[in-house]
């Protein structure tokens, strides 16, 4: 038994305080000291500048000890000294692992230096603003904007219990609003703090998350407007002070209503207390309200210039702060809000406008000037521009509103008197009518925001968010400040009183036997304030005094309180006292107290106001006859006055009512406020002011300290320090503390095992106790564990170093033994080999010896035999060199004869040779004589030289056009080639006839040689002209040296440009090859992009589509839910299958029940409300036009991918004649036949219904003989068709022969240029000569054109032998299509003529790579368009012929019918034997099942509706129901009945979604109906008729398609119903999981003994929901195996399996993720391990089930690299680069995150640096990515269903008696 006196608080201002127990006091001293007498330990000691400072204890203290040995952090030794009195110890530092905690109250040592810590921890370091304490929210203003409350996390608390997450303000309203649905009781939220610590925010972010949450239960958007009623209240309520830039300035409590199904159905906002005094004041730094600088900032706007406003440093009560403007605020913007947020409140724009122009008439007021006429009156100068202004916009007079500001009326008993006012007086009067306005417009703007959010529908429950100001203190504080702390006392009253009473439950409910603990109770301190004859009681006294003043009722307070011990008079000062509040101590200064508790206002300026031709002015005066008393009205009541729902008091007692003071109202509004509060749920959220700067995350100690004295939080650790502060569950500390106990104290039952072992671990049992669940703990109890565990993990390491060194030295003593036996044996080992050794080299050297001396004898030996040889050599060499000598001479003499023989022949030789030459020499001389004459004559010319130049100019001009035209003459020369060859022969003949000619000639020249002598003669006159000659001509020499040097220098000039001509033209041909190859790879890279993006497009509008589906289901069955609560008031509608999705579709069902349902639907609606409704049918039909429009856009963009494909082909694609005009030919032909064809079937339709049934079918019949001409119609049709097409193949083929001939045939006819004659007999020699060069170069021109020949001869040969194989071919091809049927003949024909031209255009463009690639693919894709336009027409062919055997088959059977009872079998010899007559067997099944239409309702109620999936799954084959279903369909598809194809098909899709809806959250029976769905999807596609599904049929399935009905637009609506199925399986399957997920993945440890949990603090109890069980990974698996096995046994497509399953990991991931990024407790690494180990376990499941590569792995990613993360090293440069490497799945937010919440477990884990995390988001600075914190639990990949056709054969399906649908026919 424990028992607690109360106790006070000691003086805030003191360094510390001592809050502890009566009874315990000692035995707490003793525990401290028995913990701190070691060296070592860490306390805190007070400091003057952090508050408390950490310091560590150098020397063991001792009791008696006057003083402790410290040092501290910095490394500074000091000594403190000890309370002499007390004896007090410092307070104790709880352990590092407890530091930085989610709850205060999980610290084992709970005192304010722990808190103070651990809130500069989070803060600081872990940027983590949100912390509890116990049921306190403690909320630090971090003064930045934190991505923590955007949807994603609303969503991750939503469900989830408070102590499960890290601290949020979600928590705090996600509690509420669970424990307002659980316990049927409203709940309130108190938000609380001083100015600047982010009430506002708080409270604004807990209304966000009811709107958000909990929804709206109309169409109205409530949720919307009680947002939007946030910045309305802002403007009009907040200000700008020196501690906070939007600081609300008044109270405010805001009811959001809630409906019997909890959605938000209005709200109701109760304001307090407003501010008035500062729309006309403000102190420096200070702003008026927000609405005034608003206005004024906007006043360049056309819509305010009636307002004549301008800026806001023009008016009095805007300038006086000297700060209108703030830093990153808008005032523009800000007022653009605020009209939209009007708006959407339903305040039009006309009571805007009205608003604003009061607003601007308040400012206009504020500047009248009133100066003194003497010194009892004042007056206003004439025609004041202000007072005309403030006059023109409220609409009043300007004589009055100037009379009444300097005047006023005194009444008496009998008379009335006007009296002068001063000057001041008249300025406090202007001040109190701009207040009295500018409350009223207050009151009227509060009052229809009420209006705007009142509920139409009942309330059942409510939660309010208080936002009230907190305790302040000043350097000057007034009536205001007086006020707030008095409503914070009576808060603080009941904060405590609930928090007692919390703490003294929780003991009860766990049986702890304990007495009332006493609390600090400031019950004193409101006896003071509000107290017969307290200070209020005292004010409103003095206020009803006639002469009643400040400085009076202070000298009452110093009488009446001075034996008050919480009261107390200044030294200083006569006109101020001090209240010793809970907080603080606080000194009021008593001036302007009794004006403001008064509020009076000038009655006769209120008339004044009330004659205003301005209607917003006077409805906002209309009460003022209630209003407007000498006292004043309430400020703050807000738009209702009143707190409770009370009904209205008589006139009589509203006249009294209105008597009351400013104080007094506010009394009694704060009474029915905490009677309010009282009677719900509070939830406490203290928000703490970290700095005074507005720094973002800064911290000031001082300024935080203060704030917990005064906002309870520390209040909060005194009442739970002074019990059991510590909670364990049993299961919890065994988990903890397993490692102090031994192997025999562990017993089953693990609440005897704990409480063994702490009667073993802490021997006082005071100490601890137990509970039912939970073991308490005293303060220091939990350390003192700590320290034992420590202790012990600590020995258990030391023991396991003790054996791993014992270990390692035995290993390395071991090593070195076996070294030195190793050592030993090879020592040994080297002696034996020198032994050895020296053995060997003994023995060696006797044998060296032996052949040493053998050597020698043998050298001695073989020099005797040298010696010998070489005299041998010497004397045989001697006589052979004699002999060589003789030979030589002999030989020597004949060669001198030889050579001197040949001399003289040479000689007679040359001499001859010489005469020769000189008579050469003699003619040519008379040659060169002739020719020189010649030039002679040429060079006295100087035109000569001109035409020489002229033509070397013309000559090099020929040259360059040479070089360009030398490609075309290449052309040319081939053909000149071809033509001399053909001259070749007749110029040889020529040739030979000349050479005998010249034979003759040179006979000639012989016989004239006798001529010589006498041209002798002349020789030797030719001599001296030859010397005159030789000058000339060496004159004429040098001038042709020097033009033949010119001439080459041209020459190598242009040769050198034609070279680089050459180079430049290949350079270029080399560079439009590699751009022709770049532009190539460009538009391939292009168009794989291009196809890409296009591919993404689709996957992203695909998604859309679904979510689109989603939203149009949802509607759906919030529309059917309408309705029923619409139909049935009282009683349960009956189920009806009609759907709102035939509306969609445009399908009428047949069900009698859904149109009885529909007309008693509308029975009951009938004259009600319908807007709703309507509103519904609405957005239903937007919904479809949507839908339409994206399923539009979908195709548009699939044709736009297609055109983008023709675009690109159709710039490659050269246009074939011959093909397309065959192609359009057969198109044509093929129409044509295709319209006879319908013609004749509808003749014989015609005919066939023209007739009776007995005479229809008849042989000579009319409908018989047409049947008949018709089908030998179409067997000649299809005759002429044949050889029309190969006419038209060898039409082909003979223009291709001509093309090619005509490409032939093109070449010019060579022309051989004549040669010209010679002309003189002496040129016939040089001319012979001039041809022997011309046979030579002919002979190689020749030999080369033999050889281009040759090799044309083999190419030509081997192109007649592939005419030869194409021929045969061809012949083969014919022959075959010979035998094929006739209809299959003109598709082969077609193919291999397509086929025939694609090689030939192939093989023309062989030559260019580029052009080859560019007409395959135009080629290809040519063919592709041909073969889909023939097999379209096919496709309608079949179609028709189909129907015509059908009915062929009809007349067969009736006319057989009629042949068997009218013939005689001799007759029946004789008629012709048609194959169409031959009917079929009965027993032969088609796969089809007949039904009745009146069976139908039954069909689909048992096959459907009434079905069992389990016994379905298990009996039968999967995919029975839509087996039967599609042989139903085919029935009907058979016989051609529209009306039955069409119901059967809407019937089924409304059951399926009927079944759906009553049974969707049964997984087996959607995944049972997912699998049907789809396998009737692909029926559907696999029967069409359509090539593309009938690849993989059977030719019996072939025959089994469907024949009369196209049923592509039914496919998408039955694709779009699976998209809707696949879609509710997830959401089961989701719903499902959800619950284990975090059990199972982060808080179940799968290896036991890795980590252990760490103390969890007061959250852990006030869970909404109670613990019901562990899921494990085990559970998971298990369900996971139960989803896969379901859906195997269901026939589920193995491709949608996998992306079922990839989904279901993707969930799973992200559901993990998600809170371990919001759980700091689950930050560890010991975490991370086991989240390692889960997804191992996950990945072995996917590989044992095949499903590795369905992308399910991948999904799970983040979650890995996040447990990556949390194990890795995190303390140098090298780790961030690993991290930042390893880290690429997760965003930096998250990665930083994670970091910020990494939490040791154990004390040998360290903590991750703030620099650390510094590098890591510097280096991640660049990375792009979402910002994001958390995924994105709700995505839904794109689903896709691929074609699966079945093998199985429909007429082989046998259907089961357990079905009930005997009354099936099988067909």
């Amino acid at each position: 038994m424990i028992q607690l006196q109360r106790v006070s608080w000691e003086d805030p201002g003191k360094k510390f305080f001592v809050a502890v127990e009566m009874d315990s006091t000692q035995q707490l001293s003793d525990n401290i000291s028995e913990l701190a007498i070691f060296k070592c330990a860490r306390v805190w000691i007070p400091d003057v500048e952090e508050v408390w400072k950490s310091a560590e204890l150098t020397k063991d203290y001792k009791n008696g000890d006057a003083s402790l040995q410290l040092m501290l952090e910095d490394g500074a030794n000091l000594e403190h000294k000890l309370d002499p009195k007390t004896k007090n110890l410092p307070y104790l530092r709880n352990p590092d692992i407890l530091v930085g905690e989610n709850d205060l109250t999980a610290l084992s040592y709970l005192h304010e230096p722990a808190v103070l810590h651990n809130l500069k921890v989070r803060f600081i370091d872990s940027k983590l603003i949100y912390t509890y304490c116990g049921i306190v929210l403690v909320a630090i203003n971090p003064y930045e904007t934190l991505p923590i409350y955007g949807t994603d996390i609303i969503n991750a608390y939503s469900g989830q219990n408070m102590g499960d997450m890290d601290p949020h303000i979600f928590a705090v309203a996600e509690e509420a609003y669970k424990q307002m649905a659980r316990d049927e009781r409203n709940q309130s939220i108190i938000v609380s703090g001083e100015s600047g610590a982010g009430k506002t925010v708080s409270a604004k972010y807990a209304m966000r998350y009811f709107a958000t949450v909990s929804g709206s239960a109309s169409e109205a958007n409530v949720e919307e407007k009680v947002l939007a009623s946030n910045p309305i209240m802002e403007s009009i309520g907040n200000a700008k002070t020196t501690r906070n830039d939007n600081s609300s300035r008044f109270g405010k409590y805001i009811e959001i209503g809630f409906d019997n199904r909890y959605r938000i159905i209005g709200a109701n906002m109760r304001t307090y207390l407003l501010e008035k005094s500062r729309v006309v004041f403000q102190a420096d730094e200070e702003r008026n309200y927000h609405i005034f600088y608003q206005l004024c900032a906007s006043s360049h706007l056309p819509e305010f210039k009636n307002l004549k406003l301008s800026k806001a440093n023009d008016f009095l009560y805007t300038q006086q702060g000297r700060s209108p403007v703030i830093d990153g605020v808008d005032d523009t913007k800000e007022l653009c809000n605020t009209r939209n947020a009007f708006s959407l409140l339903g305040i039009n724009e006309s009571y805007q406008m009205g608003l604003f122009q009061v607003l601007a008439a308040i400012l206009h007021l504020g500047n009248v000037e009133i100066k003194d006429k003497d010194s009892d009156s004042s007056m206003i100068p004439p025609n004041n521009d202000h007072l005309t202004k403030f006059c023109e916009l409220v609409g009043i007079t300007y004589k009055d509103m100037a009379q009444w500001l300097c005047h006023r009326k005194l009444k008496t008993a009998s008379e009335t008197y006007i009296k002068t006012i001063p000057r001041l007086q008249a300025t406090n009067a202007r001040d109190a009518l701009s207040k009295h306005i500018y409350a009223k417009l207050f009151n009227w703007i509060v009052e229809h925001v009420n209006k705007a959010l009142v509920a139409n529908l009942k309330q059942h429950s409510f939660i309010g968010v208080l936002d009230i100001y907190g305790f302040e203190t000043f350097e000057i504080n007034s009536f205001e400040q007086f006020c707030i702390n008095y409503a914070n006392e009576k808060l603080q009253q009941q904060f405590n009183m609930h928090v007692f009473k919390l703490e003294q439950e929780e003991y009860m409910k766990e049986q702890i036997p304990w007495t009332l603990i006493d609390f600090y109770d400031n019950q004193p301190c409101i006896n003071l304030i509000e107290a017969k004859m307290g200070i209020l009681d005292l004010l409103d006294e003095e206020c009803r005094m006639p002469k009643g003043s400040d400085d009076s009722w202070a000298q009452k307070l110093y009488t009446h309180l001075k034996t008050c011990s919480l009261f107390e008079k200044p030294r200083m000062s006569n006109r101020a006292f001090i209240i010793q509040h809970f907080a603080d101590k606080v000194e009021y200064q008593c001036e302007g107290f009794l004006e403001k508790n008064k509020d009076t206002v000038n009655e006769e300026q209120i008339k004044v106001l009330k004659g205003s031709k301005f209607d917003l002015l006077v409805e906002l005066f209309k009460d003022e006859g209630k209003a407007t008393s000498p006292t004043g009205q309430a400020p703050g009541t807000g738009g209702r006055t009143r707190l409770s729902v009370k009904p209205d008091k008589s006139r009589d007692t509203s006249t009294k009512e209105h008597k009351k003071t400013v104080g007094c109202q506010f009394r009694n509004s704060l009474q029915m406020l905490m009677e309010t509060l009282n009677a719900t749920t509070p939830h406490y959220v203290r928000c703490i002011k970290p700095n005074d700067f507005k720094q973002a995350f800064s911290f000031d100690p001082k300024r935080a300290v203060q704030q917990l004295r005064a906002c309870g939080v520390l209040e909060t650790i005194r009442i739970s320090a002074a019990g059991f502060p510590s909670r364990w569950t049993y299961q919890e500390f065994f988990s903890r503390y397993r490692v102090l106990m031994k192997q025999k104290d562990v017993l089953s039952d693990k609440k005897l095992t704990c409480r063994n072992v702490l009667e073993k671990l802490v021997q006082d049992q005071d100490k601890y106790q137990f509970g039912k669940t939970k073991i308490f703990f005293r303060a220091g109890q939990v350390a003192y564990l700590e320290k034992l565990r420590a202790d012990k993990l600590r020995a258990a390491c030391i023991r396991i170093q003790k054996t791993i060194r014992c270990w390692l030295a035995r290993k390395k003593y071991m090593r070195m033994r076996d070294a030195a036996i190793t050592i030993q044996r090879f020592t040994r080992g080297y002696q034996a080999r020198c032994l050895a050794k020296f053995m060997r080299r003994t023995q060696a050297a006797i044998v060296i010896q032996k052949y040493q001396k053998m050597y020698v004898a043998r050298k001695h030996y073989r020099q005797k035999q040298a010696a010998a040889l070489a005299i041998q050599t010497i004397l045989r060499a001697y006589m052979a060199r004699q002999k060589y000598l003789a030979l030589l001479r002999e030989h020597k003499a004949v060669i001198i004869q030889k050579r001197a023989r040949g001399w003289l022949a040479r000689r007679w030789y040359k001499r001859c040779l010489s005469s020769i030459v000189y008579l050469q020499c003699c003619i040519r001389r008379m040659r060169a004589r002739r020719e020189l004459k010649k030039l002679k004559i040429e060079a006295r010319s100087v035109e000569h030289f001109k035409k020489l130049n002229k033509g070397m100019e013309n000559k090099i001009m020929q040259l360059q056009r040479k070089v360009d035209e030398q490609t075309k003459e290449n052309k040319s020369v081939n053909e000149r080639l071809a033509g001399l060859a053909n001259t070749y022969t007749t110029e040889s003949e020529r040739l030979r006839g000349e050479l005998g000619r010249l034979r003759g000639v040179e006979e000639e020249a012989r016989s004239k040689g006798n001529q010589v002598n006498c041209l002798l003669e002349e020789l030797e006159k030719l001599k001296k002209e030859l010397s005159t000659t030789q000058q000339e001509k060496k004159i004429i020499e040098d001038w042709v040296q020097t033009y033949r040097g010119e001439m080459e220098k041209m020459v190598s000039e242009l040769k050198d440009q034609n070279g680089l001509l050459k180079k430049e033209k290949d350079d270029l041909n080399r560079s439009i090859q590699e751009q022709s190859q770049q532009m190539t790879e460009k538009m391939a890279r292009a168009i794989a992009a291009e196809t890409q993006q296009l591919e993404t497009d689709l996957n992203e509008e695909r998604s859309r589509y679904q979510n689109l589906l989603t939203e149009h289901l949802r509607l759906e069955e919030k529309y059917d839910d309408l309705k029923e609560r619409i139909s049935k008031p009282g009683h349960r509608r009956t189920d009806s299958t009609h759907s709102s999705n035939e509306s969609e579709y445009t399908y009428n069902s047949e069900f009698a029940e859904s149109e009885e349902g529909s007309r008693a639907v509308e029975d009951l609606t009938r004259g009600m409300d319908t807007s709703l409704t309507l509103k519904l049918q609405k957005r239903l039909t937007e919904l479809e036009q949507e839908k339409q429009s994206l399923r539009n856009e979908l195709e548009n963009k699939e044709e736009q991918f297609q055109r983008a494909r023709a675009r690109d082909e159709s710039e490659l694609k050269k246009v074939r004649g011959a093909e397309l005009e065959y192609e359009s030919l057969k198109r044509q032909e093929l129409e044509s036949e295709n319209k006879k064809l319908k013609h004749n079937l509808a003749e014989m339709r015609q005919s066939l219904l023209g007739g009776t049934a007995a005479s229809a079918g008849a042989p000579g019949s009319p409908a018989y003989k047409v049947l008949l001409d018709q089908l030998n119609s179409s067997s000649e049709e299809l005759e002429v068709r044949k050889e029309e097409v190969l006419i038209l193949r060898s039409q082909l083929v003979s223009q291709k022969e001509a093309m090619q001939h005509k490409e032939t045939m093109t070449e010019v006819a060579v022309h051989v240029e004549d040669i010209s004659k010679l002309k003189d007999a002496d040129e016939l020699k040089q001319a012979y000569i001039g041809l022997k060069d011309t046979n030579r170069l002919l002979e190689h021109q020749l030999q080369t054109q033999r050889r281009n020949y040759d090799s044309e001869v083999e190419s030509l040969r081997g192109e007649l032998q592939n005419v030869k194989e194409e021929n045969n071919r061809q012949q083969q091809l014919l022959a075959q299509n010979l035998q094929l049927p006739p209809e299959a003949r003109i598709e082969a024909s077609l193919q291999h003529e397509i086929t025939r031209l694609t090689n030939e255009n192939l093989e023309q463009v062989a030559d260019d790579p580029a052009a080859s690639r560019e007409a395959r693919v135009v080629i290809l894709r040519r063919m592709v368009d041909l073969m889909e336009q023939l097999e379209k027409q096919d496709r309608t062919i079949r179609k028709l012929k189909k129907q015509l055997k059908v009915y062929s088959k009809r007349i067969g059977e009736m006319g057989a019918g009629q042949a068997e009872g009218q013939t005689s079998p001799g007759q029946m010899v004789d008629e012709p034997i048609h194959p169409v007559n031959i009917p079929r067997r009965e027993k032969d099944f088609q796969g089809m099942l007949e039904y009745k239409k009146e069976d139908e309702l039954k069909l689909v109620k048992n096959l459907i509706l009434e079905l069992k999936p389990r016994g379905v799954a298990v009996n039968l084959i999967p995919g029975l129901p839509a087996f039967i279903l599609f042989m139903c369909l085919r029935h009907a598809d058979y016989v051609n009945d529209d009306q039955k194809v069409r119901t059967l098909l809407t019937s089924t899709i409304n059951s399926i979604k009927k079944i759906l809806k009553k049974r969707g959250d049964d997984f087996e029976t959607v995944s049972f109906w997912l699998a049907n769905t789809c396998r009737f999807l692909h029926c559907l596609k696999q029967y069409s008729g359509d090539e593309v599904f009938m690849k993989q049929n059977t030719s019996r399935q072939n025959e089994h398609c469907l024949s009369n009905f196209d049923l592509t637009e039914y496919r998408s609506v039955i694709s779009d119903l699976a998209i809707q199925i696949y879609q509710q399986l997830i959401k089961c399957m989701e719903h499902i999981l959800y619950p284990m997920i975090v059990s199972g993945m982060l808080e179940h440890e799968t290896i036991q003994g890795v980590s252990g949990a760490k103390p969890t603090g007061l959250r852990k109890r006030t869970s909404s929901i109670a613990d019901e069980g562990t899921d494990t990974l085990d559970s998971i698996l298990r369900q996971l195996n139960a989803f896969h096995s379901t859906m195997c046994q269901h026939g589920t497509d193995p491709e949608l399996i996998k992306q079922v399953v990839k989904q279901q990991f993707y969930f799973i991931g992200a559901v993990t993720l998600n809170n371990l990024l919001l759980r700091k407790d689950m930050c560890s690494w010991s975490k991370g391990m086991q989240i390692r180990y889960n997804v191992s376990q996950l990945e072995e499941w996917l590989r044992d089930k095949g499903l590795m590569n369905c992308g399910a792995k991948e999904t799970l990613e983040p979650l890995i690299q996040a447990a990556q993360l949390l194990q890795v090293k995190k303390k140098t440069d090298e780790d961030a680069d690993a991290i930042c490497s390893m880290c690429l799945a997760l965003t930096t937010a998250q990665i930083v995150k994670v970091l910020n919440l990494y939490t040791p477990v154990n004390e040998f884990e360290e903590r991750v640096s703030v620099s650390f995390i510094r590098t890591i988001q510097t280096r991640l600075r660049d990375r792009c990515g979402s910002p994001q914190l958390l995924m994105d639990t709700k995505i839904i990949y794109p689903i896709t269903f691929p074609f699966n056709p079945s093998s199985l054969a429909l007429e082989t399906i046998q259907i089961p008696s357990s079905l009930n649908l005997a009354f099936l026919t099988r067909v």
